[in-house]
């Protein structure tokens, strides 16, 4: 014999229904559900069976599929024209579009932005770390005028660009080892593609302060870049300038790096760092 739903109580004051407190955490399980079938997926797992998924949340498998299925209904979940595998939708990236764009660091960093393009004569780029890379959130070319901010965001990998090399230098050490499991690409011959060589590029960035991107994304493109700081110290960001190899040599990255990085720590105490954890102390352990 089935069991009765329950019905939520009425408050015998004003005749409303109140929340019956078993359904709220029936509700909060379903949603915390769905959130760890997203979690799921990751820059090394883009394309994932239900099998998979199954096995890596420890959810049975109906109940995954379930899951999916109201997922995909909503464009959070896509599934490859086989019926087969499933990967993040469109919708997520439209909603962390939107997110960025309504972050205090995007509204914040315009006029430092400005500034720096203007005083380097550079593109300038804004990035913010997302617990694998940076996402590009802001770019100001001074030869095209602004575009959308859905039309410019990129993402730069944390071995070879100078936002995500400003970055991951101050990141754990064992996040870093995390990211780098799955192996580092090589974009050009001069990436960085051993863990080793890039901890020591690394600790190079924390001792003068900044980055360089030197043909390591891109060919004939080069770049200097420098952390972002929260209140509380914490590297979460960087900024940087960029321009072709024949206007951006040695020389030229040498003479940009100190503006940069005061432009980064200018930017950082606008946003509430007091500058009790300088760049350069090698904090990179702590969070």
């Amino acid at each position: 014999m089935g069991t009765a739903a329950r019905e939520p109580r009425v408050s015998a004051t004003d005749g409303t229904r109140v929340p019956d407190a078993r359904n709220d955490k029936n509700r909060i399980q379903s949603y915390q559900r769905m959130v760890d079938v997203l979690r799921s997926f990751s820059s090394s797992a883009r394309r994932l069976s239900v099998a998979q998924i199954a096995a890596g949340t420890g959810l049975p498998r109906p109940t995954v599929h379930r899951i999916l299925a109201a997922l995909r209904d909503i464009g959070f979940i896509e599934q490859d024209a086989k019926g087969g595998d499933y990967m993040l939708g469109i919708s997520l990236y439209e909603l962390g579009s939107l997110s960025l764009a309504n972050m205090d660091l995007h509204r914040e960093a315009q006029p430092f932005v400005d500034q720096l393009a203007r005083l380097s004569g550079c593109s300038v780029h804004l990035g913010v770390f997302n617990g694998q890379s940076v996402v590009v959130i802001e770019r100001e070319d001074l030869d095209e005028p602004r575009k959308s901010l859905a039309s410019h965001v990129e993402i730069a990998p944390i071995h070879c660009t100078g936002v995500g090399k400003s970055v991951g230098a101050w990141l754990p050490t064992d996040l870093i080892r995390k990211i780098a499991a799955p192996g580092l690409q090589a974009y050009t011959v001069n990436t960085i593609t051993g863990l080793s060589a890039l901890e020591r590029e690394y600790a190079r960035i924390r001792k003068r302060g900044f980055a360089f991107d030197n043909e390591e994304l891109q060919l004939w493109i080069r770049c200097v870049a420098a952390p972002i700081r929260n209140a509380s110290g914490r590297v979460f960001a960087a900024i940087s300038v960029s321009g072709p190899t024949q206007r951006m040599g040695p020389q030229r990255q040498s003479q940009l790096g100190p503006l940069v990085a005061d432009t980064a720590t200018a930017l950082s105490r606008h946003l509430g760092f007091d500058n009790r954890h300088p760049v350069g102390t090698g904090d990179h352990h702590t969070r």
